[in-house]
């Protein structure tokens, strides 16, 4: 028999967290959170994102042990400024037993028919930033640290529910030999001339902290006609700045800018940390932050994390300029590959960016709906 219970208090959220390292224990692909971060993500008090939305932890129980997990969120922003009556569901992992995924199915479902929605969707975040989507291919490649990771019987779990592919994911790498200056070069010199554009570098965190509330109102700009986007808030991006952007390289991150200072293109990658998070298993201290920061330094792959043009600007070879600097940039510091974090397949404009590089998709996912 299947129990569904709610995990609350801190040391249940701290088992809702553990489940996927009993799970995925030995896999050699599964990418660990850091315990803490997560936890915090979970933390009413700390992450900003619940001004705005609301999540509930359930994990499913059989004979006593915990057998699957799945949080169950709701984005008020999402509902009421987009109209969009979704009920999102995300950090969703089972054993390959039907009635286990669909004992938390059913109670996801049964919170939104309480809120009066009318579909489920996942798995999802809180929000663009988050991880998203079921692994379908590519299940012999390593995770990064911003996907999740999940065994083939999931996507199978899902059609035999009654759900439906909502939106497909693809993930896509090439090697940085692919990336050949010259011709980006001649690009840059038309664009610079036409457009009076700069391009910015950094070496020091602290210079970039000035830029990075028009980086986040250009994201919000530039991914604003994409299916389901919602604006990242004020005080998400405050947390983002404290939580992330002083632990990525500084000269990882790219801005455009143009005569008025105005910023019209960014580009945020970052080292793979995915090697140094299972060296950690879960824990900073007292080695984990030694993995992370000998990758910081030492990662031979580049996850390009997010990137973004002005509406204005877009399709006018702006990304030529950023591609320009990181090719300077992961020269010398011998980047092999490059890597990209999940795409929505129907986003044409991305594709076309990278094109010239002749990327390969290793991996593919997607998100799974179902009418409540």
């Amino acid at each position: 028999m299947i129990t569904i219970q709610e995990m609350i208090s801190k040391k249940e959220l701290k088992q809702f967290v553990k489940f996927p390292f009993e799970l995925y224990k030995n896999n050699a692909y599964w990418v660990p959170p850091i315990i803490n971060d997560e936890l915090e993500s979970f933390n009413k008090d700390i992450n900003p994102v619940f001004n705005h939305a609301e999540a509930r932890f359930f994990v499913a129980l059989k004979n006593n042990k915990i057998v699957g997990r799945v949080a169950a969120i709701i984005n008020f922003t999402e509902i009421k400024d987009q109209n969009l009556k979704k009920m999102r569901f995300g950090w969703f992992d089972f054993i390959d037993d039907i009635e286990v995924s669909k004992a938390l199915l059913t109670k996801v479902e049964e919170i939104g028919k309480q809120h009066k929605l009318e579909f489920m969707e996942g798995p999802v975040g809180f929000s663009n930033l988050d991880k998203v989507g079921v692994l379908t291919e590519g299940f012999d490649h390593i995770g990064t640290m911003v996907t999740w990771y999940n065994y083939p019987y999931y996507q199978e779990h899902f059609k035999q529910l009654g759900f439906a592919v909502e939106k497909e994911y693809l993930e896509n790498k090439f090697p940085f030999k692919n990336v050949i200056k010259e011709p980006i070069e001649r690009v840059v010199t038309i664009i610079q001339k036409r457009y009076e554009l700069t391009t910015l570098n950094f070496t020091k965190t602290k210079n970039i902290m000035p830029y990075v509330d028009k980086m986040f109102d250009l994201f919000n700009k530039s991914y604003a006609s994409l299916p389901s986007f919602v604006p990242i808030s004020d005080l998400e991006i405050a947390y983002f700045k404290k939580k992330y952007l002083s632990f990525i390289n500084p000269e990882y991150i790219k801005f455009v800018v143009d005569k008025n200072d105005n910023m019209i293109g960014f580009a945020i990658t970052m080292p793979s940390f995915s090697t140094a998070l299972q060296k950690a298993k879960g824990k900073l201290f007292p080695f984990g932050i030694f993995h992370l920061l000998k990758a910081r330094k030492e990662s031979k792959d580049a996850i390009f994390y997010l990137i973004g043009i002005h509406p204005d600007y877009q399709n006018k070879g702006i990304h030529a300029l950023i591609f320009l600097e990181y090719q300077k940039t992961f020269e010398k510091l011998g980047i092999v590959n490059c890597i990209r974090t999940p795409e929505l397949a129907s986003n044409k404009a991305i594709a076309a960016v990278w094109k010239n590089f002749s990327p390969v998709t290793y991996k593919k996912r997607c998100t799974f709906r179902k009418d409540i």
